[in-house]
């Protein structure tokens, strides 16, 4: 099999790499999209390798795309301040994007751009192994829960999918531009914090048995009420 970055090209054109650094590599090397030759810095993601939460965001905006790191900005300002309140720091987290390189003039997404960066994020997950998944914002979930309803209907529940906690909470830049939205935040990020406390005084929730008898991977757990 050809070798990228450290990494090996699989069948189908995803990516398997040996480690966290590895795949930073590939990412900074990346041309998979357009994106690869507007960026100034690719932001492959910032965390430790054993990292409990794992948050994903969009995409990198001007701050990320001129300093190489995820959520640098204003909105990474207010995600600090959201962690400290659920009594949690950066250096606790693994912090990335969907998208690891800035759409011009911060557009949203295309879905192109999103599928050619999803063996990364993929690898990401795979690599970390963590507990809860915060998806920031509703491309995040379009990603990595399709098929769920709006970021408005799911905010605040925890998804559980392949034994992973998915927790969708509203972007914070969503907040920045729309103050009322401020209250939702920190009452989901203390949903967050309910969950952990939860998870380390029982085992981890088995998903609900479907009508067949298989199991829902799916199944959901809301933490208000």
């Amino acid at each position: 099999m050809p070798a990228t970055a450290g990494g090996l090209i699989l069948s189908g054109g995803l990516v398997s790499f040996p480690d966290l650094a590895a795949l930073g590599e590939a990412v900074h090397d990346c041309r998979r999209c357009a994106l690869g030759s507007s960026r100034t810095h690719a932001v492959p993601g910032v965390g430790p390798r054993n990292a409990r939460i794992v948050i994903v965001g969009e995409a990198p905006g001007q701050m990320e795309d001129q300093q190489g790191e995820p959520f640098v900005g204003a909105a990474g300002k207010l995600l600090d301040q959201l962690l400290r309140g659920i009594g949690l720091s950066r250096a606790e987290v693994f912090i990335t994007n969907v998208l690891k390189c800035r759409p011009p003039g911060n557009r949203d997404p295309l879905p192109e751009e999103a599928q050619a960066c999803a063996p990364y994020l993929d690898q990401q997950l795979a690599l970390i192994k963590p507990e809860v998944v915060l998806i920031l914002g509703r491309h995040a979930l379009a990603r990595l829960l399709p098929g769920h309803d709006s970021i408005s209907r799911v905010h605040g529940r925890v998804l559980f999918k392949n034994a992973t906690a998915y927790i969708p909470i509203y972007h914070p830049a969503a907040a920045l531009y729309n103050s009322f939205l401020m209250q939702t935040l920190e009452q989901d990020f203390q949903a967050v914090r309910t969950y952990l406390d939860r998870a380390a005084r029982q085992p981890a929730p088995v998903p609900a048995a479907s009508a067949a008898g298989g199991t829902d991977p799916d199944h959901q757990l809301s933490l208000f009420g």
